[in-house]
Formats: structure tokens, sequence, C-alpha cells
């Protein structure tokens, strides 16, 4: 396993991260999610290959993703050894301060610990005002229960926004930008992603494999994720005809390198500059081949013979608007 540092910090986070999002009592956000045996068996096995960064929500399968992951890492490694994440938004009050505040000692109640090494905004508050939420996540960096802060998908002049107040007060900023970015899905190039490289901002993209659609040729399978899951087909299925051209070209250059699909596809992110793309496995080998994929090099022409056939996207992830109250899942089909 290959580490970084997390933005400005001395943080240090492996090259891979864990998605909390797969870790739940299914039929509360998804169905396909494992239970609490099976959660701390893929844990144990992401730490044996030296991962040692997990991220997590307070809205995954109603709370009890928190609670799965903080048992699983409890029973295996001590808190110090590792790097929690968790975020907030999709919950009463959104971002304000006394949801945050509120929020913040349920997810360290749930996941068992006294602080967390990253706390993210999970998308940006239309309601709340920026001073209000920077504010806030600066009370709990001051207070220890957070070593440092992130954001989530949203577009380029909001994070920069927020980056601004905080700079503007003295307040801490963010560190690390959770969002949307693989190679279905490259609309955060135009702006975010540069604002984030300029500032120092470690990217930890969530679906990098794009729920699978880059880590085989055929675009469905027959998995109770890929029949049931409602997000990923909203996100991508709108695009097939076009983004099946890139899918095969990843499935040749696999072939070509003789390794798998997967592989090739974490393997452009990290030449593109991510730092941590985040997997969401359901199975632990998932992360043997994340872990192995580290050592996959592409060349130049590569590069551009996988970029070439995209197409512009509508936007998915940042959100226009605040989601009626009690959503937790967005864009469905």
């Amino acid at each position: 396993m290959e580490y970084i540092n997390l933005g400005q910090t001395n943080i240090k986070i492996s090259k891979v991260c864990v998605g909390g999002m797969s870790f739940g009592q299914a039929g509360t956000m998804h169905d396909w999610t494992l239970d609490e045996e099976k959660t701390a068996e893929v844990v144990a096995h992401a730490l044996s290959l030296g991962i040692n960064f997990f991220d997590t929500a307070n809205s995954y399968s109603a709370g009890t993703g928190e609670e799965y992951l903080g048992k699983a890492l409890k029973r295996n490694i001590a808190r110090d050894k590792v790097i929690l994440a968790s975020k907030v938004y999709f919950n009463p009050g959104r971002l304000s301060k006394a949801a945050i505040t509120r929020e913040i000692d349920g997810t360290l109640k749930r996941l068992g610990t006294d602080y967390l090494d990253l706390y993210i905004i999970h998308r940006f508050d239309y309601e709340t005002p920026i001073e209000e939420t920077m504010s806030a996540l600066n009370d709990l960096v001051k207070a220890g229960k957070v070593r440092a802060i992130g954001a989530s998908a949203m577009y380029g002049y909001q994070f920069y926004n927020m980056q601004l107040v905080a700079r503007e007060h003295g307040w801490a900023q963010f560190s690390a930008m959770e969002n949307h970015y693989n190679l279905l899905y490259r609309e955060d190039e135009h702006e975010l992603m540069p604002i984030c490289k300029q500032q120092n901002v470690t990217l930890m993209p969530y679906s990098p494999l794009a729920a699978g659609r880059l880590a085989r040729p055929n675009w469905d399978t027959d998995t109770l994720r890929s029949q049931t899951d409602q997000v990923a087909k909203g996100k991508y299925d709108h695009t097939k005809q076009f983004d099946m051209q890139i899918t095969s070209r990843v499935a040749e250059l696999a072939k070509k390198y003789q390794v798998k699909m997967s592989q090739i596809a974490l393997s452009w992110l990290w030449s593109k500059g991510v730092g941590a793309p985040i997997i969401g496995a359901t199975k632990a080998n998932h992360f043997d081949d994340a872990n192995q994929a580290l050592k996959v090099k592409l060349t130049k022409a590569d590069l551009s013979y996988l970029e070439q056939p995209y197409v512009p996207h509508r936007i998915v992830g940042a959100i226009s608007q605040n989601p009626p109250d009690g959503t937790i899942l967005l864009d469905k089909d």
C-alpha cells in the first residue's frame, strides 16, 4: 500500500479508501449492504492490506453503516492506527450550527470513538449561510472532535466561496473533496478539480468504478446490487450508448496488460491526480484488486485512448437546490 498526506495536514492516508455505504442493515437504504459479521470480515481484510482510510456517513443505512464500521474497526485495530471519516447533510437542519453540533455527537457515538480524523459536508446547503456552517465546523476542530474537514459533491464556485469565508475568518479550511469522478463522469474537470489542485485539496472520489460499469465488459449483471441499485441506474444508464465505448476500451487495455478492468480504471484515476478513490466493496477480494492496481502504469497513449470517446454529461453529484426533507438517495432513475 502507498500513502499520502491528506491536503496540507500531517494525516497519512492510504491511496485506497474503504467506502462505508456498503455496510449496514439491508433494506434501510439499499438492499445489498453487508450485515455486521460480513462488514467485519471485509474491514479486517482491508486492514491486512495496509488500507487505513475509511469513509462513511450519518445517513448510511439509518446509522447502522456507522455502527457496523465502528464495531469492525474496534475488533481489529487500535483507533489511532486508522483514519476515519464521516459526513453530515442528509439530516434535519442540514448544515446549520445546531444540526452539525447534534450530528457529530451521534456519529461519534455510533462509531464508538471520541473524534473523527475527517468530517465532510455531504452536499452544499442552500438554506444555511456559509459563515454559519464554516464556523460550526471550525468549532468542532477547536473542540478536538474533528481533526480536519472536507466537502463532497458541489459546484466549483460553492467550494471556492466556502474556502474563502474560512480563510477570511481564520477558520479551518477543507482538506479533502469527495466528488463524483470516474472515466464515465468527468464534469468536475472543468472547475472543481482545478480549484482543489490549486488549494492542495486531496481528491477522494466516490463511485470510481461507476457502480461496477468500469469493472466488467457487460453493462449490467445479475447481482443483487446491479438489479436493485436505482441510484446507480439513475447516474449512468442515461448515457449507456456513449459510455459503453469507454467500457470497451477499458476491457481492451485490461486484456493488453493482463490485469482486471477495475485496475485500469483506478490507475487512470491516480494518473489524473486523485489521492484516494473510495472503493465501496461488498467482497474482500475487491480490495486485493485495488491494491494491485497501484502497480499498473498507463502510458500517455493509453490515457488518451481511454478519454477520447467521452461526451459531456448532465451534472450528477452537485445539486441545484436542497432536496425534500427526508431524502437520503439522490440521482434515482
